[in-house]
């Protein structure tokens, strides 16, 4: 048979920040069942919106992938695809981002679908709350700066605005979230 009748299965999946609430920060995203971890850790930072500087690695069961690094003895990741992890709903998988912030992300099989013909995958189909900032201090880290940045009179506010450049403390959202403009940078 013809790969056009056995197209790629696509994995709706969720990637939830864990720890995260009020707003909560989540994605929900259409991958290829064949896609290496790696990719899919790339996909992941773009989505959510970190900027990978830092370590990162995927937990299935007792098992650890990640980047080749003979300290960590992880998994090659770049030798395992999604659907060899995760390839079924309620499937879950952990991903970690920034061993020092320690930022855990669910990453939970929601649905198998049959790839749309003429559709570009990964796509990111909606999600919501914007991503921390990096190396803020993990989740307490975050919930702190977000208190500094809504107490003007907190004595780190202004140290606060200039670390992430902003000139108010009003233009930082935690709710914001653009599905258009993830898509635009996958």
């Amino acid at each position: 048979m013809s790969e056009a009748s056995h197209p790629e299965p696509i994995l709706q999946i969720k990637v939830s920040l864990v720890g995260v609430a009020k707003p909560p920060v989540w994605r929900r995203l259409l991958v290829p069942a064949t896609m290496r971890l790696d990719r899919l850790h790339a996909v992941i930072q773009t989505v959510m919106g970190w900027g990978d500087y830092h370590l990162h690695a995927f937990t299935a069961g007792d098992v650890d992938y990640g980047p080749p690094d003979p300290e960590l003895d992880h998994v090659d990741e770049r030798r395992t695809s999604v659907a060899e992890v995760i390839s079924e709903p309620r499937d879950r998988l952990r991903y970690v981002y920034d061993f020092g912030d320690y930022w855990q992300h669910d990453v939970i099989v929601e649905k198998v679908l049959a790839a749309e013909p003429g559709a570009r995958y990964p796509r990111c189909v909606t999600g919501k709350g914007s991503c921390p900032p990096e190396d803020c201090g993990g989740v307490w880290g975050y919930a702190d700066l977000r208190e500094t940045l809504a107490d003007p009179t907190h004595e780190e506010h202004a140290e606060m605005l200039e670390w992430l450049d902003l000139e108010s403390a009003d233009d930082f959202d935690p709710t914001a979230f653009d599905v258009d403009r993830v898509n635009a940078l996958l």
